[in-house]
């Protein structure tokens, strides 16, 4: 099957890889340049750079495109090839079987699913063909991502757990920053299947062993990151999609876990339950803001083992769209089926826009058949899995393309009325992530109903007409008297959303208008309508947030943007040239939403 090496090899022939062949730091250098690729159109090509400081090259932005991302998960197009495949196997499941022919048809079926299934191999696998004989785990060229990033981190780590009462295993993509050369800090977070098997084994007062595992077939990290039901292997996700078993072998100093025999390195080790825990970051994270430092679990290593040719995988989040958003891409298209499915038969379409960073903003396509239909929906998704995580849920049965924005906003707004189609919940589960939600992990939740009657009025042309994004500079003004004074002053705003921001925020870039303001808001506190006589204005305060003048008790982290010094390092290397030109550092224009020099922008939880 696939390996890093003969993935490289075939990006390669396709001209879709760039070979770094120049010094590049992975200390913020190898960011700034990722960084500039993937927010090139079509997310730029993946990088390998093979002078780095140490003896493993490095390759970042592997699954960055639409056809990289296919080419990872075998499929000859799109991985919307795999939620066909997978849409027949559930309906051939969960049919009826009502003749001895019909189970008999299915047989077949069951026997290509059994080949699926991981397998534990005798012996070590290529994964073990090198044993090191220090435990240096400085020695891989473990990136620091952001100026300030509390250290080194593994940020495409596959951390193998076993569930200590069932056996289960469950396979988790948690970030790992390096303390020392033999110790790390376990990011898993509160609502993960990782986290979960940590309180098991505190419970029973046992050491709970662990592996991280890097590299291997392309298919592999993909699983990890998958939205499966809690129970179901990883590596079984990656059979299913590779059409062959994967090949397991155990540690060798932690047997009770079992890695693919094909990884490029594997770190070996134990959590001790019984330790404190450890400060762990910030981080500049997927959200495109940092995540502040918090405590979580200490990772002892007991051994370090790679192939001989081993390639270290890495990839870098911040301000969207970067390269996980092709992954999340695909995850939306493989588990289409699944999820609406599980949700409702009515619902005809899913998209998750890289602006939304995955939980802050979805939108759902529904055939419409009852007044209230969408509301049925909003219960069903953020009551189901990672759906939970959904901060604005927008529902709409129009007949465009949810992916086509312009064409899809337009319809959408066409149908929506503020006053009768916004719909708010005060509490609900939120992601760790979430820096605004009021309470950490609980926050509110907004639905907008876009399934009501079209006003043929309307078209693309007044998009900029009904939303209306207003920089605010003096945080002494409250923003709902600000949406007051605009809605009502003669020949004012007309607008059916109006979105206060900071100033500083290009305006003109709508990803980052969407990006802003999906995560800056809470909606149970800084959503509200307002009677304009029109139906209405839905007005968001999507500013940042003190103590005080909002009375925000949790401080508020900053931007996530590159330094001065490392832009002009990187602008004098040649590696960034193309066509003789220098390609501009994407954190140029976010530069002046920063405050302080420093992961916080203001420390609201300090007396």
């Amino acid at each position: 099957m696939r390996s890093i090496r003969s993935f490289i090899d075939e990006l390669e022939r396709a001209g879709d890889l760039v070979r770094v062949g120049e010094y590049v730091n992975p200390e913020l250098e190898i960011t700034e340049i990722a960084d500039r690729e993937m927010k090139k159109p079509g997310g730029g090509k993946a990088l390998l750079f093979d002078n780095n400081g140490s003896r493993y090259p490095l390759i970042i932005n592997m699954y960055g495109s639409e056809s990289r991302i296919a080419k990872a998960l075998y499929c000859k197009a799109d991985p919307s090839e795999k939620s066909e495949e997978m849409a027949a196997l559930f309906k051939a499941l969960s049919s009826p079987k009502n003749s001895f022919g019909d189970k008999l048809r299915t047989l077949p079926l069951l026997k290509d699913i059994s080949g699926y299934f991981p397998k534990k191999r005798k012996g070590r696998g290529v994964c073990q063909e090198v044993v090191d004989e220090e435990i240096d785990v400085f020695s891989l060229p473990v990136l620091k991502c952001w100026p300030y990033d509390g250290g080194k981190f593994m940020t495409l780590p596959m951390v193998n757990t076993i569930d200590p009462e069932t056996g289960i295993r469950n396979v988790g993509m948690y970030r790992v920053q390096l303390l020392d050369s033999k110790t790390t800090a376990m990011h898993w977070h509160l609502h993960k299947t990782g986290a979960r098997h940590y309180q098991q084994y505190k419970k029973l007062g046992r050491r709970m062993p662990c592996a991280i595992v890097l590299g291997g077939d392309s298919v592999y990290a993909y699983c990890a990151t998958a939205p499966l039901p809690d129970g179901i292997d990883e590596y079984l996700l990656a059979g299913f999609l590779r059409g062959k078993a994967v090949g397991l072998v155990k540690c060798l100093t932690q047997p009770d876990i079992y890695v693919p025999e094909d990884a490029d390195f594997v770190i070996e080790g134990y959590v001790d339950t019984d330790e404190e825990l450890v400060l762990e970051g910030p981080f500049g994270d997927h959200t495109g803001f940092y995540s502040l430092a918090d405590y979580y679990p200490k990772f002892h290593i007991t051994c370090i083992t790679h192939k001989k040719d081993a390639v270290y995988p890495a990839t870098i989040v911040g301000v969207p769209p970067m390269e996980d958003a092709y992954i999340s891409l695909a995850t939306e298209k493989i588990f289409r089926f699944p999820i609406t499915m599980a949700f409702a038969p009515e619902m005809l379409d899913l998209h998750m826009p890289h602006a939304g960073v995955e939980h802050n903003l979805t939108l759902v396509k529904i055939k419409n058949q009852y007044p209230g239909n969408a509301l049925k929906i909003k219960n069903a998704m953020w009551g189901a899995g990672q759906m939970m995580f959904n901060k604005i849920l927008v529902v709409y049965s129009g007949d465009e393309d949810l992916r086509d924005y312009r064409k899809f906003l337009a319809d959408a707004l066409s149908r929506f009325v503020p006053m009768r189609d916004v719909h708010i919940e005060n509490n609900g589960v939120s992601d760790v992530l979430d820096h605004s939600s009021r309470r950490f992990v609980c926050g509110g939740k907004m639905c907008l109903d876009c399934t009501g009657e079209r006003s043929e009025e309307e078209g693309m042309e007044t998009i900029k007409k009904l939303i209306s994004v207003v920089p605010v500079s003096d945080k002494f003004s409250p923003v709902r008297g600000a949406a007051e004074f605009l809605l009502s002053a003669e020949g004012g705003c007309q607008a059916k959303i109006m979105i206060f921001v900071d100033e500083g925020l290009p305006l003109d870039d709508w990803n980052l208008v969407v990006w802003y303001a999906a995560g800056n808001v809470d909606p149970a506190v800084d959503c509200f309508v307002i009677d304009n006589g029109l139906g209405g204005c839905l007005c968001m305060d999507a500013t940042a947030k003190t103590r005080a003048d909002d009375d925000f008790r949790r401080d508020w982290p900053e931007v996530v943007v590159m330094d001065d010094d490392t832009i002009k390092s990187v602008d004098a290397k040649k590696c960034v040239c193309e066509n003789g030109k220098i390609s501009p550092s994407p954190s140029i224009n976010l530069q002046k939403l920063r405050y302080n020099n420093g992961a916080v922008k203001f420390f609201n939880s300090s007396d």
